[in-house]
């Protein structure tokens, strides 16, 4: 629980990862991917605060004991949410597998939310093991890359016909929250499969399932918000855009901030700190002492109040997840008009 100013807030970690990426995680023969994928999400750790960055070495492969104190004990995360990465074309047990959070999350029950993935390439085979998941770690969440590479296919859309057939039969085994990765691209990933268009048809298909797009589309802002103001059921994950302009880019985070505070609403944004790219600590301190400067060209952004930070810290997650929030966090329900105070107008 982070608290400051005499408020307290309960933070829902939405998007974070416990990762293996060391040399001994390389397939033999894409070597070269597995190398420079890992290399470009550590270029991206550069947008944090320079004291928060890690050596190389640790970023590949940091351990439980780092995930545990960086996120719970320093980071003021109360629940986290994990969205595994498989990755199985260049790392020989996967980039950050289901199995590999499970095995942290029974060691620390209560603490996390335990996510799965599916790949529509994968065929009856994934949709097996999608069940086998949802059976076995009870997830209520999926994580989505429609431009991981498989089998040689360098990418699909959520409106492919085999995209409509899982999400279908996610629905049925009791998922309610595709988290798709929607913004900026990772080498060798190609840039155009990130496309946020295939959001919009699939939200409209699956009114009862909820879309948390996550990066926002970035750089594609403009298209992400036109297009989830019309969508209710799409909603937009802050990781990447807190983590990767907070501190690097703070005009452009003012920005962004602005148009989706102005088209998506509070009710419908939620916190990720894409640990473990970038720390919770900072980020989570630095958002709740954010405001817009004063300057005209943030004025007719709506402003976002202590109510609204602590819905997209953490209350708008829990909500998805139905995590039970302690009554003491909680936003303190309006109290109606007493009818003593009730006063006629007259003309």
């Amino acid at each position: 629980m982070y608290e400051k100013n005499g408020e307290k807030y309960f933070v829902v970690d939405s998007h974070m990862h416990f990762w293996n990426a060391g040399p001994d995680n390389w397939v033999p023969g894409a070597e070269q991917y597995a190398k420079g994928w890992i290399e470009c999400f550590h270029a991206y750790q550069s947008l944090a605060p320079k004291e928060t960055h890690w050596p190389i070495e640790k970023f590949m492969s940091y351990t439980e004991d780092d995930l545990m104190k960086d996120v719970f004990e320093d980071g003021y995360v109360d629940v986290a949410i994990f969205q595994p990465t498989y990755l199985k074309e260049w790392y020989t047990k996967g980039f950050n597998t289901t199995e590999q959070n499970a095995d942290l999350g029974e060691k620390h029950p209560g603490m996390f939310v335990l996510n799965t993935r599916f790949d529509p390439r994968d065929g009856d085979i994934g949709l097996e093991e999608l069940k086998a998941n949802v059976d076995r770690y009870g997830s209520k969440g999926v994580k989505l890359y429609t431009a991981e590479w498989n089998a040689g296919s360098r990418g699909y859309k959520l409106t492919d016909p085999a995209a409509y057939r899982y999400l279908e039969k996610a629905q049925e085994y009791g998922i309610k929250n595709i988290h798709v990765h929607k913004g900026p691209t990772i080498w060798p990933l190609d840039k155009d499969a990130f496309d946020v268009s295939d959001i919009d048809h699939a939200a409209t298909d699956f009114p009862e399932l909820n879309f948390i797009v996550e990066h926002v589309g970035l750089p594609r802002i403009e298209d992400f918000c036109f297009m989830a103001t019309q969508e209710p059921n799409v909603y937009a994950g802050l990781s990447v855009v807190i983590g990767g302009l907070m501190a690097a880019r703070p005009h452009f985070f003012n920005k962004v901030m602005g148009e989706l505070l102005f088209w998506v609403g509070e009710d419908k944004m939620t916190f990720g700190s894409d640990y473990g790219i970038w720390e919770p600590k900072w980020q989570i301190e630095g958002f709740v002492d954010w405001d817009f400067p004063d300057l005209p060209e943030f004025a007719d952004y709506p402003r976002l109040g202590v109510e609204g930070k602590k819905k997209i810290l953490g209350l708008n997650a829990a909500k998805l997840y139905d995590i039970k929030v302690p009554d003491e966090l909680q936003l303190k329900a309006a109290t109606p008009a007493a009818q003593d105070d009730a006063k006629l107008v007259t003309q």
